[in-house]
């Protein structure tokens, strides 16, 4: 049919969803949908399929926290709420007859799919502990500079969530061997 199906991009949306929130999780899925295009992979069905489940799934983690609404936000937001979407593309761009329901059950079954090995992938991070890690290095924009706690396992000396602009002062001020403070506003 119109719809050619590709359960990885929903693997990625998941995956930017959590780890980067839905805005950039909507900019992955465009480029994916975009390359997919570009190589033959994909329709045009794959534009607002894959960008509405990427954004209701990384916006649902970011507002709640929680894991299993990402990949419930995912399977919705590509299975009914794009599959839905589908529909004036289909019949306005591509030319093709189809009920508005017609793409529902393949984007839910390529959705749920991909949702399910990101599920399995993410269990497996946030097992290991590098799912913490990911998260930590994401959020603090300066991690990497920070000082290691020595006899750890080389978390960071600063608690999650307390990055603040005094600590991204002297840990700009230790990488960069000078005062930062006259840089930085106050």
């Amino acid at each position: 049919g119109a719809s050619k199906c590709f359960p990885i991009q929903h693997l990625a949306n998941v995956l930017a969803g959590v780890f980067l929130g839905p805005w950039y999780g909507v900019g992955m899925a465009f480029c994916t949908s975009f390359i997919r295009n570009l190589m033959g992979t994909g329709s045009l069905l794959a534009f607002p399929g894959s960008m509405v489940g990427a954004f209701v799934g990384g916006y649902l983690y970011q507002r709640f926290g929680r894991l299993t609404l990402a990949y419930f936000g995912e399977v919705f937001g590509t299975g009914i709420l794009g599959g839905m979407l589908c529909y004036p593309v289909a019949t306005l761009v591509m030319g093709k007859e189809a009920a508005i329901f017609a793409y529902v059950i393949p984007f839910l079954m390529s959705t749920m799919c991909g949702t399910v090995i990101a599920a399995f992938l993410i269990g497996v991070l946030y097992k290991s502990g590098a799912f913490q890690y990911m998260r930590r290095m994401l959020y603090h924009p300066l991690a990497l500079f920070l000082r290691r706690v020595p006899g750890t396992d080389g978390g960071l000396n600063l608690p999650y969530g307390l990055f603040t602009r005094s600590a991204s002062r002297r840990a700009l001020s230790r990488f960069f061997g000078f005062r930062t403070e006259s840089v930085f506003l106050k």
